[in-house]
């Protein structure tokens, strides 16, 4: 995609601190580096979002990411977890509209990321959950 800075990382018009690369996807340093290590791995094929892929590139895409997750672990000793995302949409704090897999390497809880999640579960009755377990399972079609 013409306008992409990833599609022009990936084209080499941009550089970048490349980690790995093969035929399907390119692994890179996220230049904001939340956490020492902070990787970025992004699918060749330009796809906006989770929304745009099939079966087979998701498949393809995610068999990666154990593979490069472990190398950035193994990489720093220091390193105890990882934090594995990916936004899909502007809401969702998306910035560059071409799909990519965020890998935060953690090394302490108090590293300077963080994730709220706020526990909500008083504020739904059993019927709440079984009418959007509905709506979400009435989408699935065989």
């Amino acid at each position: 995609m013409e306008d992409c800075i990833f599609c022009k990382i990936i084209a080499g018009e941009i550089p970048s601190y490349t980690v790995y690369e093969d035929d399907v996807v390119k692994a890179f340093l996220d230049i904001s580096q939340n956490t020492p290590g902070h990787t970025l791995v992004i699918p060749k094929k330009h796809v906006k979002d989770i929304f745009e892929y099939d079966e087979d590139l998701a498949a393809e895409v995610f068999k990666r990411i154990p593979k490069i997750a472990r190398a950035i672990k193994a990489s720093n000793p220091d390193i105890k977890g990882m934090n594995v995302m990916n936004n899909n949409g502007e809401v969702a704090y998306q910035s560059v509209f071409h799909s990519h897999w965020h890998l935060l390497p953690r090394y302490s809880s108090d590293d300077e990321f963080k994730i709220n999640f706020t526990d909500h579960s008083n504020d739904y009755a059993s019927e709440d959950y079984e009418a959007v377990r509905q709506s979400i399972a009435a989408q699935f079609k065989d």
